[in-house]
């Protein structure tokens, strides 16, 4: 292994991308309807109270009318789902343009098609860098399961392999 102090942004990207991580989409319901955009930086945070995390990016136009609005819902996408990955990923766009969906609890839109979906309250805010982190409150979630999760991994969509496959290619 050779070992390296090169920090570069395009470096950090490279390797940064060797993390598989699963794709979402933030929408949630703004006096301008409904607003979304694709999220790759997710994670549990605590059972206890159940809190959630993800990173927007400072550049977003859409996540200060989210954060406005103070409620909102993570739609975990399902492996056959990259096209709303990249729909809600576009500025400028009419995101929700033939994308089916009805509403949370708390009156965000959930994505027909979502793997999960999680509706959250904002809990806090913290400086990330270019990023902004974002702790918030899980209120509601459900989920289905007659579907893989559609992942992120070296700048490209990845899915999972079904287990007897991998056991094939370890035997």
């Amino acid at each position: 292994m050779t070992i390296t102090s090169d920090l570069a942004p395009r470096r950090l990207r490279d390797i940064f991308g060797t993390f598989a991580s699963g794709l979402t989409v933030i929408t949630g319901s703004t006096a301008q309807g409904p607003a979304g955009f694709t999220c790759q930086s997710f994670a549990a945070l605590s059972l206890e109270p159940p809190l959630v995390t993800f990173s927007p990016a400072r550049t977003s136009t859409t996540w200060p009318a989210l954060r406005d609005a103070r409620s909102f819902t993570i739609n975990i996408l399902p492996a056959l789902q990259q096209h709303l990955a990249g729909q809600f990923a576009r500025s400028g766009a009419d995101k929700f343009a033939g994308v089916s969906h009805g509403p949370s609890p708390l009156g965000n839109p959930v994505l027909d098609q979502a793997l999960a979906w999680i509706d959250c309250e904002l809990h806090a805010e913290y400086d990330g860098g270019d990023h902004t982190i974002v702790v918030a409150a899980v209120r509601h979630l459900d989920a289905r399961n007659d579907a893989r999760p559609l992942l992120f991994f070296k700048g490209g969509y990845a899915g999972l392999a079904p287990a007897e496959r991998l056991l094939e290619a370890a035997g």
